[in-house]
């Protein structure tokens, strides 16, 4: 007699070989909030605290197999994307979610936290037609709806605009995440008819390594246990900043967020 089991996620993104942020983070997120974690690895990194010292996409046959192994034999409640890095990936794997009735959040990766370049130039366009169309909800920073809209934004009034921008391209819903404003922590959920801003205290804590993956992650979990997009993006904030706030030195860089932080919050020392 079979168990219950927890609801399946999947993630479609890079490794980070220094398990900060990328697969490695997305799966960690995944466990702490209850659901099992799938992956469909798009590209291999060598990445530590100190940034991305090389990165190796996998050719296309290799991610549809990838996803068509897992979700033809164990479907999906939920899909997350990460690192696509070309237009040919972003295309293949935007053409594989939309053929898949599961959620999906799109995290458009264009940077790492240290700069370092994730997507090609070339690929952006494809990421406007062909995967923001695809999206329940697409989360970029500031940076990235930048790239994205062209929009630069400088205040809590300009990612109104930013997220009317974003929205022209197809996505459900939109999440422009403020966390590069100063004063607190904003972000703005809007599907263009409703809108919900989610603000947090800045946390004085350098140790922010993976928090876009986390998030988006955290999202997808919600939306996999049958959240509605607001109550799902809501938890997955309040999970991210507990993360944040228990991020730890790592190496000589940028550290990584606690994602296992809310696992040991009622759990006395030992």
């Amino acid at each position: 007699m079979s168990r219950p089991h927890p609801p399946n996620v999947l993630t479609v993104a890079g490794s980070d070989s220094g398990g900060g942020a990328g697969i490695q983070a997305d799966l960690k997120t995944m466990l702490a909030l209850g659901t099992h974690g799938m992956s469909v690895l798009t590209a291999v990194t060598a990445q530590n605290s100190l940034g991305v010292q090389g990165a190796w996409e996998l050719p296309v046959d290799a991610v549809r197999a990838q996803y068509r192994s897992v979700v033809d034999d164990i479907g999906v409640q939920a899909v997350k994307t990460g690192m696509l890095s070309s237009a040919e990936l972003v295309e293949t794997v935007a053409e594989l979610i939309g053929g898949t009735d599961a959620p999906a959040v799109i995290d458009p990766v264009g940077v790492s936290k240290h700069g370092d370049a994730l997507l090609a130039a070339s690929a952006l366009d494809s990421v406007r037609t062909k995967l923001l169309p695809v999206a329940t909800v697409a989360t970029p920073n500031l940076d990235e709806v930048a790239q994205l809209t062209g929009v630069r934004v400088e205040s809590e009034a300009g990612m109104r605009r930013a997220a009317a921008a974003l929205l022209e391209f197809g996505p459900r819903w939109a999440l422009i995440k403020g966390g590069h404003l100063p004063g607190e922590a904003v972000d703005l959920l809007t599907d263009g008819a409703e809108e919900h801003w989610l603000r947090a205290p800045r946390l004085d804590n350098r140790h922010t390594h993976g928090t876009g993956c986390t998030l988006a992650s955290a999202i997808a979990c919600g939306l996999a246990k049958g959240r509605s997009v607001p109550e799902a993006v809501t938890e997955a904030k309040e999970y991210v900043t507990g993360a944040i706030a228990a991020g730890f030195a790592l190496g000589g860089g940028i550290g990584p967020v606690d994602h296992g932080w809310a696992l040991r919050r009622d759990t006395p020392e030992a």
